[in-house]
């Protein structure tokens, strides 16, 4: 089959690669669409601690080819989105239901083959079946569970008032989740007009980009002068990580989901903030629970296909298999906007 293999740092080749034989567990799956994730990006260009050659990539749907012989609840011909995350189900936390805490799990992409490939093998019941869902909105649906995750965690009351920190993927499907979950209004916050223009069309009330407005004083502008009642940082910048503690009301709270690529130092007043404003801060790490893969899997699937979430329509950029490179060198060379970018296979 054909594969895109990365070889080292920012070395990706698409070669002929052998195709994994099938264990009675297990089902063949031809890829239909497969998403560039923002870890894909940040490990290759840095430390890939793992085995190489690696067939990377964990966001993705497709069509049964093949089914092993213990297999009961798949079929081929099903419509599925792979869940790349494997639990070990046995350490502590996966006993309590916590499998996103896993203490050692595996993953797709970097601790056995990944989807940017003609066909996947995964567990028979790491995959789920999508219906009709065009494949393109069930590769997003991986990212999407993060977002519900994040939503889910933090627990926003009717009508509260939220800054989304970052409008890329995490952040603009954040803001579908919080508005089904019934949240009043959302401040978008980036650097990027474009991206804003994305938040604002998803709904976003107001927009800030702080490199041509003053952050807290929009904030405490739009907000009666008490602050936003939650602050999510999507982003992963040690600025917007400050940020979310200088525009939280009293009571609020802030919701962690961007990763932390480097030290995080907090000025005197935001870290004074935490206390004095007796803030809540949560992490959210991945997207799974019990039942695994989690509710917020079931929930983001039931969301899309009520048409109340939005997932095809982030996508900017769409390749080949043969164009995966290509597509890398997109994203990491910078030098135009995008959104969500997928590796797609057409029939």
């Amino acid at each position: 089959m054909r594969a895109a293999v990365l070889h080292e740092n920012n070395v990706i080749k698409v070669e002929n690669v052998d195709a994994l034989p099938l264990k009675p567990e297990e089902v063949r799956i031809e890829m239909r669409a497969a998403g560039i994730y923002g870890s894909d990006i940040h490990k290759m260009q840095t430390v890939w601690k793992y085995k190489l050659p690696a067939i990377i990539g964990h966001e993705f749907a497709g069509e049964v080819l093949e089914i092993g012989a213990g297999v009961e609840n798949v079929a081929v011909g099903d419509r599925v989105v792979g869940i790349p995350f494997v639990p070990c189900k046995s350490c502590h936390y996966c006993q309590q239901g916590d499998y996103s805490l896993c203490d050692d799990y595996i993953m797709q992409g970097t601790h056995f083959y990944g989807a940017f490939a003609e066909e996947v093998v995964l567990l028979a019941d790491q995959v789920l079946p999508i219906g009709n869902m065009d494949f393109e909105d069930a590769a997003m649906l991986e990212p999407l569970a993060v977002a519900m995750h994040g939503v889910i965690g933090i627990d926003p009351e009717l009508g509260d008032t939220v800054v989304i920190f970052g409008c890329g993927t995490i952040g603009l499907l954040t803001i579908q989740c919080l508005f089904a979950a019934g949240v009043g209004k959302v401040i978008a916050v980036d650097i990027n007009d474009d991206k804003l223009q994305e938040a604002k069309a998803l709904g976003a009330t107001w927009s800030i980009n702080p490199l041509k407005e003053d952050l807290e004083e929009k904030v405490f502008e739009y907000t009666a002068g008490l602050g936003a009642d939650i602050a999510f940082e999507c982003a992963g910048s040690p600025i917007t990580q400050e940020q979310c503690l200088l525009v939280t009301k009293k009571k609020g709270k802030v919701a962690y989901q961007g990763i932390a690529y480097k030290d995080v130092t907090l000025k005197e007043k935001a870290f004074e903030n935490i206390f004095r404003r007796e803030l809540t801060l949560k992490g959210f790490w991945n997207s799974y629970t019990a039942p695994f893969p989690g509710r917020e899997w079931f929930a983001g699937i039931e969301l899309v296909n009520q048409g109340r979430i939005k997932l095809k329509d982030l996508v900017s950029h769409r390749y080949t298999i043969e164009e995966t490179a290509e597509a890398f060198k997109m994203v990491t060379l910078g030098k135009e906007s995008y959104n969500k970018v997928l590796i797609v296979r057409k029939k």
